[in-house]
């Protein structure tokens, strides 16, 4: 069943109440967590370095930490400032596997003004969990956490 992410998008604008970036990456990923069936990982990477990014807020396991931008699906989507979903993630040849229990993504890039601030990263024990109803509602709420949040 498709969360509705409408519904989620106007809690989420409720719940960022400050304009913290560490607050209110914090709070996403947790109440994303809590409300988006099927993830066992939600978290921010950020980018930290020239052409790396390093963990930030997460919900779940620990993580790896940093992830280059020329492999896996987050370093993808920082190369590409593209979302990109993955059905399968043991097909990407350079998948970073830091959950054996993941099997398919959902990366989100976080972009202010044309530059990369980090990447919101969802993952799920099921194969072919996210679909483009997932992805619009989740980059909606990635849209949502920028309006609400000093990111420069």
């Amino acid at each position: 069943m498709t969360p509705d992410y409408s519904l989620l998008n106007r809690q989420l604008a409720a719940l960022l109440d400050t304009r913290d970036w560490l607050t209110n990456s914090s709070q996403t990923c947790a109440f994303i967590m809590q409300e988006v069936p099927d993830l066992n990982w939600v978290g921010f990477y950020l980018q930290r370095a020239p052409e790396m990014l390093g963990l930030g807020p997460f919900q779940g396991k620990p993580a790896c930490h940093p992830i280059p931008f020329s492999k896996g699906v987050c370093g993808a989507a920082a190369r590409t400032h593209r979302t990109q979903r993955v059905d399968d993630v043991h097909a990407v040849a350079d998948h970073i596997a830091c959950d054996a229990a993941s099997n398919a993504e959902l990366v989100v890039p976080v972009v202010v003004e044309g530059r990369l601030w980090g990447v919101l990263d969802l993952d799920s024990p099921l194969r072919g969990r996210f679909g483009p109803e997932d992805q619009a509602g989740i980059e909606a709420l990635v849209a949502t956490f920028m309006a609400h949040t000093d990111l420069a």
